[in-house]
């Protein structure tokens, strides 16, 4: 049998995979792209060329022999990036793993231990295959040695043997290190002849052979130029060679015998993707999850044709199958069910006709584990059953573990723990008009194989949860809003379709108004929602000044737009024109799109596991993000109306939350006095910032103190807050440094989270939610940056984003302690919208305030405001 060894030069490939590949990193924070492209070279490299030998070469350091000769040698090089730095280690890891053989000496380079390896491996009769991202192993080339350099990253490589190195550069694979001796090489910082290029050299070893030869007959070189440097720059000649020449003789502690290679370790490689999150190299591994696995690859369905007592132990897993991807009035299509007595498909029409499986649903004591809590609550309190017992939400919790993938799928989240037999909705019901039920068959195989799943998976979750102290996070907060916010979806918000369709003639004529009024100051007419006619409107013939530019033409993008105002009249307009425009296809059309003809109202869907944050968002419809800059977009809110007659909707909401949470987190002495004392804190902060007394703060003065304090909690820029503020970058940066002279603790408190999620991978708010922020030791400045800021608002945001969520679940249980028929519709960021009769108004002013001033305890006090009327406009 031929024997064939692959030579790999490790920091090479290393440094081609890590700038090959995007950043990625796994749950962790721990970056992975090198590991990763390694990874897959090294799989390609073992199917294509199914090696009998392999070794892994590294550099030992960064001082190597040739330093003795030239003591810049590679100086200059960056320095490696910690990105990288941190993936060598698991690149060490994935070789031992794979048992592939790795080395490294002390004085010596990777390329000289390859060099000297292959030359043992041909003597020996050996067919070598060395594998870099560096064009100096081609001096290694013969007939028994091939060298594979890869381009484009990892994937593609270029292979050179003799011939390949002929038609190239038409010289031998000796001559290599005579061009690079003549030529240098800046990557290693090897000088060779200054004006000597490469293709200078190979004209000139075409002509002399070698570096040697050529250097005794310089007087035949034509060009008086050349020959000057060639004779100024003989000895940097010779030793440029002597640097470039890999050195075949490193005394090494083994030999080519003993690098056989006999395939991975199968458990050690199943165990490293698995903590590196490599789910489809796991794949391709033919893993296919723990002792699970062999559990749903041989399930036992059993289809259920009457529910009985037997089936219903706890705990169960519980799949509550739904046709539609909004949940809302979806068909229930089948339910599956998972626990120690068996794995049941219970078909929809079985299921809501059983008495026994409806009332098991309603227990409190039946315990039940699902996937995505809220969306099987909902579901089925449109069918009139009040599920109970949920008490572990797989889908919450691989949220909680890694709030970067928003993971709505239980296909991909089961993956993640290396159960790869669950195939997503769309591979068996289809995508948009094409999307139909199945086979029964087919359908309860599907239904079960994910209740198998979720069964099995809540062990691993729950461990994961536990480790990271995260465990009261979900089964304290983020289980009990789920349901709170299942009855909102559930209760809905009326809204009046006579007062939008009112609006929205209102707003037509307005638009036809502000239409007329551009077109005027324009001195022509043009299709106003084309940035391309617009662009010309504004730059060429207004002659407004160029802000950007795109591949198409000129940006007129907000901001661009925003940079304008008082460029000319027309800004104004052009401002108010898109935002009506917003208003009525997003908000008067797109609402009356989503009212239930059922029951005149809409439904928003809260997203519980979106942000990384931990704040709520809504969509369908997006009741989050109504534009309030216009009149016409506060109006909106006059549509939502109580759904009793004689109801009045309540409103309440937290006073600077987030700056009162930046206090207690800083433990900043001047805004925890601030606001223990009930000072206007944009007041306090101008008396500090600009050295005056309260009686000569001016409007503006805290106009800027308010842009300041919230654009802290944000981690604003100079340039972010000069935008804000219409100052220059400087005066913008003067302000922020007088802040945080006055508000010593904020400025800790900035340097020291930073520093802290530098150090960890992540950063986390008062109640243990985390946010990993593998960007933060990025070379990217821009990167880097938004990490930093990200790292100081996080702790914030996130903090009076699990405060607000406190109050809702402590809210919904005084509302049913009271016995009050009041209903809570919505959270709206730092606000809380109920609807309640006339006669409990009074006391819904005493308790909502009272409740939601001690959600947590902070070092300052909670402060909510609150306000009450016939509509949501109205409860201001």
């Amino acid at each position: 049998m031929s024997k064939k060894l692959i030579l790999i030069d490790g920091n090479s490939i290393a440094y081609r995979a890590f700038f090959a590949l995007p950043l990625l990193n796994n749950d962790k924070g721990i970056h992975t792209n090198a590991v990763y492209g390694f990874t897959m070279m090294l799989m390609r490299i073992i199917e294509e060329e199914k090696p009998t030998h392999m070794l892994v070469a590294f550099d030992a350091g960064k001082t190597t022999f040739r330093h003795k000769t030239f003591t810049e040698y590679k100086g200059g090089r960056q320095k490696t990036p910690p990105e990288l730095s941190e993936q060598f280690p698991f690149i060490r890891e994935l070789l031992d793993a794979y048992q592939v053989k790795r080395y490294e000496i002390e004085n010596y380079e990777a390329d000289d231990i390859i060099g000297t390896l292959s030359l043992q491996a041909e003597k020996d009769g050996f067919e070598v295959k060395v594998i870099s991202g560096d064009k100096d192993l081609l001096q290694l080339v013969s007939d028994r040695v091939t060298v594979d350099i890869t381009r484009k990253g990892i994937t593609e490589v270029d292979s050179y043997d003799p011939a390949a190195i002929d038609e190239k550069y038409g010289i031998t694979p000796d001559q290599i290190i005579d061009m690079k001796g003549l030529m240098g090489d800046s990557s290693d910082n090897i000088p060779g002849v200054p004006g000597v290029g490469e293709k200078t050299a190979l004209k000139l070893l075409k002509e002399h052979e070698t570096v040697e030869k050529l250097l005794t007959a310089i007087d035949q070189v034509s060009g008086k130029k050349l020959k000057e440097k060639l004779e100024e720059f003989k000895d940097q000649a010779l030793m440029s060679k002597e640097l470039a020449t890999i050195f075949r003789e490193v005394p090494m502690e083994m030999a080519v015998t003993d690098l056989a290679y006999e395939g991975y370790d199968v458990d050690r490689l199943t165990a490293l993707f698995k903590e590196l999150g490599f789910n489809t190299l796991l794949e391709k591994l033919g893993y296919e999850g723990e002792t699970v696995s062999e559990e749903l690859e041989n399930l036992d369905v059993t289809t259920v044709e009457e529910v009985t007592e037997d089936m219903l132990v706890s705990p169960s897993a519980l799949i509550v199958e739904l046709f539609d991807e909004n949940y809302h009035h979806s068909d229930i299509i089948g339910f599956g069910l998972a626990n120690e007595s068996g794995e049941y498909f219970i078909p929809a029409s079985v299921g809501l006709q059983s008495d026994v499986f409806v009332q098991w649903l309603e227990d409190q004591q039946a315990e039940k584990v699902v996937f995505d809590a809220k969306r099987s609550v909902v579901a089925l309190k449109w069918k009139n059953i009040d599920i109970k017992g949920i008490n572990f939400d797989i889908l919450m919790a691989s949220y909680l573990l890694n709030p970067a993938d928003s993971n709505e799928d239980l296909s991909t989240v089961a993956r993640t723990k290396g159960y790869s037999q669950v195939q997503t909705d769309e591979a068996v019901y289809g995508k948009g008009a094409k999307r139909k039920v199945p086979e029964e068959g087919d359908l309860a195989e599907h239904i079960v194989r994910k209740a198998v799943a979720v069964y099995h998976l809540k062990d691993a979750f729950y461990e994961g949860l536990k480790e990271n102290e995260q465990l009261d996070l979900l089964m304290e907060l983020e289980l009990p809003l789920s349901l709170v916010l299942a009855d909102m979806e559930a209760q809905g918000v009326r809204v009046d379709r006579n007062k939008l369709n009112d609006m929205g003639v209102d707003i037509k004529k307005r638009l036809e108004e502000i239409e007329q009024r551009i077109y005027e100051l324009a001195g022509t007419e043009f299709n106003i929602n084309s940035p391309k006619q617009l662009g010309v409107v504004l730059f060429e013939q207004l002659q407004l000044p160029v802000v950007k530019k795109t591949k198409t033409g000129y940006s007129t993008s907000a901001d661009v737009l925003e940079q304008l105002q008082g460029a000319h009249e027309i800004i104004p307009y052009i401002l108010d024109y898109r935002q009506l425009g917003k208003l009525q296809s997003t908000y008067i059309e797109g609402l009356k799109k989503v009212i239930y003809e059922e029951t005149d109202k809409v439904h928003t869907r809260f997203n519980q596991t979106l942000t990384q944050t931990g704040r709520l968002s809504s969509t369908d419809p997006n009741l989050q993000n109504i534009p309030i800059r216009l009149e016409e977009g506060r109006k909106i809110r006059q549509a939502f109306v109580p759904s009793e007659p004689d109801w009045i909707m309540f409103a309440a909401d937290y006073s600077q939350i987030e700056l009162r949470v930046l206090a207690h987190i800083a433990q900043d002495k001047e805004l925890i006095d601030a606001f223990q004392h009930d000072l206007d804190i944009h007041t306090k902060t101008a008396m500090d910032v600009f050295h005056v007394e309260k009686e000569d703060v001016t409007s503006n003065m805290r106009r800027q103190a308010k842009a300041v304090n919230f654009g802290i909690v944000y981690g604003i820029s100079d340039y972010g807050l000069s935008q804000n503020l219409g100052i220059t970058r400087k005066e913008a940066g003067k302000f922020i440094d007088r802040y945080l002279e006055s508000f010593t603790g904020v400025k800790e408190y900035m340097e020291d989270i930073v520093h802290d999620a530098k150090s960890k991978g992540y950063v986390t708010t008062l109640l243990n939610r985390r946010r990993y922020l593998p960007e933060i030791t990025s070379r990217n400045f821009n990167l880097r940056s938004f990490a930093e800021r990200t790292a100081m608002n996080t702790p914030i945001q996130g903090t009076a984003a699990d405060i607000i969520k406190k109050a809702m679940i402590a809210m919904s249980e005084r509302l049913e302690k009271e016995g009050m028929k009041a209903r809570l519709l919505l959270q709206v960021h730092d606000e809380l919208i109920f609807e309640a009769p006339q006669e409990e108004i009074e006391k819904l002013q005493e308790i909502v305030p009272d409740v939601m001033e001690n959600a947590l305890q902070l070092d300052v006090p909670l402060k909510v405001d609150y306000a009450y009327g016939p509509t949501w406009f109205d409860a201001k």
